[in-house]
Protein backbone atom coordinates (compact mmCIF):
# COMPACT_ATOMS: atom_id res chain seq x y z
CA UNK A 1 0.00 0.00 0.00
CA UNK A 2 1.73 3.48 -1.03
CA UNK A 3 1.17 6.77 -0.12
CA UNK A 4 -0.67 7.10 -3.44
CA UNK A 5 -4.13 5.68 -4.04
CA UNK A 6 -5.70 6.71 -6.67
CA UNK A 7 -8.01 8.51 -8.22
CA UNK A 8 -11.08 10.49 -6.85
CA UNK A 9 -12.98 7.45 -7.45
CA UNK A 10 -10.73 5.01 -5.70
CA UNK A 11 -8.74 4.59 -2.78
CA UNK A 12 -8.05 8.24 -2.34
CA UNK A 13 -11.67 9.73 -2.51
CA UNK A 14 -13.08 7.10 -0.52
CA UNK A 15 -10.40 7.77 2.23
CA UNK A 16 -11.16 11.23 1.74
CA UNK A 17 -15.03 10.85 2.73
CA UNK A 18 -13.93 9.35 5.86
CA UNK A 19 -11.28 11.84 6.94
CA UNK A 20 -14.11 14.39 6.60
CA UNK A 21 -16.65 12.26 8.80
CA UNK A 22 -19.64 11.74 7.80
CA UNK A 23 -21.98 11.84 11.00
CA UNK A 24 -22.04 9.54 14.40
CA UNK A 25 -24.99 7.57 11.75
CA UNK A 26 -22.44 5.74 9.86
CA UNK A 27 -21.83 2.21 9.75
CA UNK A 28 -20.01 0.95 7.28
CA UNK A 29 -16.70 1.35 5.81
CA UNK A 30 -15.74 3.19 3.05
CA UNK A 31 -12.81 0.45 2.33
CA UNK A 32 -10.17 2.90 2.26
CA UNK A 33 -9.40 3.22 6.12
CA UNK A 34 -9.83 -0.45 6.34
CA UNK A 35 -7.22 -1.53 3.86
CA UNK A 36 -4.83 0.76 5.07
CA UNK A 37 -5.25 -0.53 8.55
CA UNK A 38 -4.57 -3.84 6.99
CA UNK A 39 -1.67 -2.66 5.33
CA UNK A 40 -0.01 -1.37 8.46
CA UNK A 41 -1.28 -4.82 10.23
CA UNK A 42 0.24 -6.59 7.56
CA UNK A 43 3.67 -4.85 7.93
CA UNK A 44 4.23 -6.44 11.34
CA UNK A 45 2.55 -2.55 12.71
CA UNK A 46 0.48 -3.93 16.17
CA UNK A 47 -3.03 -1.79 16.58
CA UNK A 48 -5.89 -1.21 18.58
CA UNK A 49 -8.78 1.69 18.66
CA UNK A 50 -8.26 4.79 19.91
CA UNK A 51 -11.03 7.98 20.29
CA UNK A 52 -12.01 9.94 17.44
CA UNK A 53 -12.79 13.67 17.26
CA UNK A 54 -16.70 14.92 18.01
CA UNK A 55 -18.43 18.58 17.85
CA UNK A 56 -16.76 21.13 19.16
CA UNK A 57 -13.31 19.99 18.75
CA UNK A 58 -14.29 17.52 22.01
CA UNK A 59 -13.06 13.91 21.57
CA UNK A 60 -15.36 11.01 21.93
CA UNK A 61 -14.31 9.77 25.31
CA UNK A 62 -16.44 10.86 28.44
CA UNK A 63 -13.26 12.42 30.15
CA UNK A 64 -14.09 16.16 30.69
CA UNK A 65 -11.29 18.24 29.31
CA UNK A 66 -9.27 14.95 27.37
CA UNK A 67 -6.33 16.24 27.32
CA UNK A 68 -5.47 14.57 23.89
CA UNK A 69 -8.83 14.52 22.50
CA UNK A 70 -9.14 11.79 19.28
CA UNK A 71 -5.51 10.90 19.91
CA UNK A 72 -4.98 8.02 22.77
CA UNK A 73 -6.55 4.36 23.06
CA UNK A 74 -9.88 3.64 24.34
CA UNK A 75 -9.01 0.79 26.45
CA UNK A 76 -6.55 1.33 29.44
CA UNK A 77 -5.37 -2.35 28.10
CA UNK A 78 -4.37 -1.35 24.82
CA UNK A 79 -0.68 -2.91 25.24
CA UNK A 80 -2.67 -6.26 25.48
CA UNK A 81 -4.95 -5.71 23.26
CA UNK A 82 -3.13 -4.51 20.42
CA UNK A 83 -2.71 -6.84 17.32
CA UNK A 84 -1.60 -7.55 14.05
CA UNK A 85 -4.96 -10.27 13.40
CA UNK A 86 -6.61 -9.10 10.51
CA UNK A 87 -9.99 -11.04 11.72
CA UNK A 88 -9.55 -8.99 14.95
CA UNK A 89 -8.51 -5.71 13.22
CA UNK A 90 -11.55 -6.09 10.33
CA UNK A 91 -14.50 -6.65 13.35
CA UNK A 92 -12.74 -3.30 15.25
CA UNK A 93 -12.86 -1.23 11.91
CA UNK A 94 -16.33 -2.38 11.02
CA UNK A 95 -17.97 -2.01 14.23
CA UNK A 96 -16.05 1.41 15.06
CA UNK A 97 -16.27 2.83 11.73
CA UNK A 98 -15.61 6.76 13.25
CA UNK A 99 -12.46 5.28 15.50
CA UNK A 100 -8.71 6.35 15.01
CA UNK A 101 -5.98 3.40 15.19
CA UNK A 102 -3.39 2.94 17.58
CA UNK A 103 0.21 1.45 17.49
CA UNK A 104 1.67 0.09 20.28
CA UNK A 105 5.75 0.95 20.28
CA UNK A 106 7.95 -1.44 21.74
CA UNK A 107 6.88 -5.00 20.47
CA UNK A 108 8.21 -4.83 17.10
CA UNK A 109 8.91 -1.10 15.70
CA UNK A 110 9.55 2.22 17.22
CA UNK A 111 8.53 5.81 15.85
CA UNK A 112 11.38 8.48 15.74
CA UNK A 113 8.76 11.59 16.49
CA UNK A 114 10.07 14.88 15.43
CA UNK A 115 8.66 18.65 14.51
CA UNK A 116 7.31 18.32 11.01
CA UNK A 117 10.22 21.05 9.65
CA UNK A 118 12.70 19.14 10.83
CA UNK A 119 11.63 15.96 9.23
CA UNK A 120 10.89 16.77 6.34
CA UNK A 121 14.80 18.51 6.05
CA UNK A 122 15.96 15.23 7.66
CA UNK A 123 13.75 12.94 4.99
CA UNK A 124 15.44 15.02 2.08
CA UNK A 125 18.90 14.34 3.36
CA UNK A 126 18.33 10.74 4.22
CA UNK A 127 16.79 10.08 1.18
CA UNK A 128 19.28 11.90 -1.12
CA UNK A 129 22.10 9.86 0.85
CA UNK A 130 20.89 6.78 -0.33
CA UNK A 131 19.72 6.13 3.27
CA UNK A 132 17.03 3.56 3.10
CA UNK A 133 14.29 5.31 5.01
CA UNK A 134 11.27 3.22 6.44
CA UNK A 135 7.48 3.99 7.05
CA UNK A 136 6.82 7.94 7.38
CA UNK A 137 3.55 9.71 8.63
CA UNK A 138 2.81 13.36 8.90
CA UNK A 139 0.34 14.61 11.18
CA UNK A 140 -0.96 17.81 10.51
CA UNK A 141 -0.75 18.71 13.91
CA UNK A 142 3.13 19.93 13.05
CA UNK A 143 5.01 16.30 13.71
CA UNK A 144 6.28 13.71 11.51
CA UNK A 145 6.45 9.81 12.45
CA UNK A 146 9.46 7.85 11.28
CA UNK A 147 8.75 3.86 11.83
CA UNK A 148 11.72 2.04 12.46
CA UNK A 149 12.38 -1.78 14.16
CA UNK A 150 12.25 -1.57 17.96
CA UNK A 151 16.23 -1.66 19.64
CA UNK A 152 14.02 -4.62 21.94
CA UNK A 153 15.37 -5.15 25.12
CA UNK A 154 18.49 -4.65 25.76
CA UNK A 155 20.69 -7.47 28.29
CA UNK A 156 21.48 -4.88 30.39
CA UNK A 157 18.29 -2.66 31.24
CA UNK A 158 20.13 -0.08 32.51
CA UNK A 159 20.68 1.14 29.14
CA UNK A 160 17.73 1.70 28.07
CA UNK A 161 14.28 2.55 29.65
CA UNK A 162 10.60 3.16 29.07
CA UNK A 163 9.36 5.61 26.89
CA UNK A 164 6.98 7.15 29.66
CA UNK A 165 10.37 7.71 31.95
CA UNK A 166 10.83 10.37 28.72
CA UNK A 167 7.36 12.15 28.53
CA UNK A 168 3.91 11.36 27.53
CA UNK A 169 1.79 12.12 24.39
CA UNK A 170 -0.18 14.48 26.36
CA UNK A 171 3.15 16.28 27.08
CA UNK A 172 4.52 16.72 23.66
CA UNK A 173 4.28 20.57 23.35
CA UNK A 174 6.79 20.58 26.22
CA UNK A 175 9.05 18.77 24.28
CA UNK A 176 9.76 19.85 20.95
CA UNK A 177 12.30 17.74 19.93
CA UNK A 178 13.06 14.16 18.64
CA UNK A 179 11.06 12.02 20.92
CA UNK A 180 11.66 8.27 20.32
CA UNK A 181 8.26 6.35 21.29
CA UNK A 182 9.38 2.60 22.63
CA UNK A 183 8.30 0.57 25.42
CA UNK A 184 5.31 1.90 26.97
CA UNK A 185 4.25 4.18 24.15
CA UNK A 186 2.08 4.50 21.45
CA UNK A 187 0.81 6.72 17.99
CA UNK A 188 -1.86 7.13 16.18
CA UNK A 189 -1.38 5.08 12.57
CA UNK A 190 -2.47 6.00 9.54
CA UNK A 191 -5.81 7.07 8.53
CA UNK A 192 -6.34 9.12 11.55
CA UNK A 193 -8.64 12.23 11.88
CA UNK A 194 -7.61 15.27 14.42
CA UNK A 195 -10.06 17.74 15.78
CA UNK A 196 -10.78 20.04 13.99
CA UNK A 197 -13.04 21.71 11.32
CA UNK A 198 -9.82 21.69 8.62
CA UNK A 199 -10.19 18.00 7.86
CA UNK A 200 -6.39 17.44 9.85
CA UNK A 201 -5.47 14.06 9.62
CA UNK A 202 -2.31 11.68 9.96
CA UNK A 203 -1.45 10.16 6.58
CA UNK A 204 1.10 8.44 5.34
CA UNK A 205 3.97 9.92 3.61
CA UNK A 206 5.60 7.25 2.48
CA UNK A 207 3.64 3.89 3.32
CA UNK A 208 4.31 0.85 5.53
CA UNK A 209 5.29 -1.02 2.87
CA UNK A 210 8.95 -0.18 2.94
CA UNK A 211 10.79 -2.32 5.34
CA UNK A 212 11.78 -0.87 8.97
CA UNK A 213 15.33 0.54 9.47
CA UNK A 214 17.48 0.03 11.82
CA UNK A 215 16.53 3.37 14.56
CA UNK A 216 19.94 4.17 14.59
CA UNK A 217 20.58 4.43 10.84
CA UNK A 218 18.18 7.40 10.86
CA UNK A 219 18.91 8.98 14.69
CA UNK A 220 22.00 11.34 13.71
CA UNK A 221 20.50 13.24 10.39
CA UNK A 222 17.61 13.40 12.71
CA UNK A 223 19.27 14.96 15.97
CA UNK A 224 20.93 17.33 13.67
CA UNK A 225 17.54 18.64 11.94
CA UNK A 226 16.25 18.48 15.45
CA UNK A 227 18.51 20.65 17.13
CA UNK A 228 18.65 23.22 14.16
CA UNK A 229 14.74 23.60 14.44
CA UNK A 230 14.80 24.54 18.25
CA UNK A 231 17.44 26.93 17.98
CA UNK A 232 16.04 28.59 14.87
CA UNK A 233 12.70 28.99 16.74
CA UNK A 234 14.22 29.39 20.32
CA UNK A 235 12.45 26.38 21.76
Amino acid sequence: MSAEFGGPSGLRGRLTQWLRGSGPTRTADDGGREALLLAAAGAGLPLAPAAHPAADYRCSCDRVGCPTPARHPVSFAWQTQSTTDRAQIERWARHQPQANFITATGMTHDVLDVPLEAGREALDRLLGAGVEVGPVAESDDGRLLFFTLTRGTPEDEDEWWPCELDCHPETMDEHPGLRWHCRGSYVLIPPARLPGDDHRSVHWVRGPEHPLPDPLSLLETLTEACARHVNAFGL
